[in-house]
């Protein structure tokens, strides 16, 4: 816990106060903190450091970029003060809006790579996306089904899928990948297949609608997972099921230029967590695949159930 006195100080300045602001929405680099609050980068980093000496922010590197955002164990006694503070910031509500365009920017640059790889996956090399995890997924899922795909790119798994399902929602926020997914459906006669333009973190589709909701190799490039995950946990019927396949978390920091991903994969207890905190119950975490070659990525396998109203969920442990 931050001393009061340090606490005080640090709030007695409305810039930092802005920043305290900014963080509470959204973890950001110092280049986007720059953008949004116009001021210089040593400026900016003194407030950093201030905010940092007083226990208040911490910051974590992701590639080249270091994000800070609140420090978890000072934000329940932190926010009544700054919150009451921020009220007298004039600049508050036009921070608000240059934070949705900065995030707006990073959403449009994840979107143009896909943009320039749709029609290829099938060509090109993918971490992850192997045979072998998307048959462990398909063993989970045999009977027919309302499926949604989320994050489904060009829809391979859709296609595959719309063999047997009742419907498959497939979702993705590149246009020109929905495009060409609709027109291979359109041209292999897939009536059920339904491309839609959209995010994960707000995902086109009804609540309470969808008897599986399946990531494939896409929650890494979620900038918030959890989110993504308590989106599948609405549009999911009670006893309905979702499965995760991605990556298990690696150090190859190419990744990130090379196929957009915001996450460098997940820990087995990242996952259990985001599921845990969405309302998952039964959960079921295994390594599925191992790649040979370098880097010798693994791809996780993660599923788990939404409880049915009145039904005690059972206990599941993982292989």
């Amino acid at each position: 816990m931050p001393s009061i006195l340090k606490t005080f100080r640090v709030l007695s300045d409305s810039s930092r106060v802005r920043i305290l602001r900014l963080l509470e929405q959204e973890e950001l680099s110092v280049a986007e903190l720059q953008e949004i609050l116009s001021v210089g980068q040593s400026t900016l980093s003194t407030h950093l450091q201030q905010l940092r000496q007083a226990g208040l922010v911490e910051d974590r590197r992701t590639g080249k970029n270091v994000l800070y955002r609140l420090k978890e164990p000072s934000q329940q006694a932190l926010l009544p003060m700054y919150r009451a503070a921020a009220e007298e910031v004039p600049e508050a509500a036009q921070d608000s809006q240059a934070l949705r365009l900065v995030l707006e920017k990073r959403r449009d640059r994840m979107r143009s790579y896909f943009d320039e790889l749709a029609g290829k996956f099938g060509r090109q090399y993918v971490p992850g996306r192997s045979w072998k995890g998307l048959a462990e997924a398909l063993l989970k899922v045999m009977q027919p089904m309302v499926v949604a795909d989320l994050g489904a790119g060009e829809g391979t798994f859709s296609q595959l899928l719309a063999q047997r399902a009742l419907q498959v929602i497939a979702v993705d926020n590149s246009a020109r990948m929905v495009e060409y997914g609709r027109q291979l459906a359109r041209s292999h006669g897939l009536r059920n297949l339904d491309y839609r333009m959209g995010d994960m973190e707000a995902l086109p589709i009804d609540g309470a609608s969808v008897d599986l909701a399946f990531f494939s190799q896409s929650l890494h490039h979620a900038q918030h997972p959890q989110k993504a995950v308590a989106e599948a946990f609405r549009i999911l019927k009670p006893g309905g099921r979702i499965a995760i396949l991605d990556l298990v978390k690696h150090h190859h920091e190419e990744a990130r230029e090379l196929y957009a991903d915001h996450w460098l994969g997940f820990a087995e207890v990242e996952l259990r967590g985001f599921l845990a905190r969405a309302g998952f119950a039964s959960l079921e975490t295994a390594v599925v695949h191992r790649e040979e070659q370098a880097p010798q990525f693994e791809t996780l396998l993660a599923v788990g159930d939404k409880p049915a109203p009145g039904t005690k969920p059972k206990r599941r442990s993982a292989n």
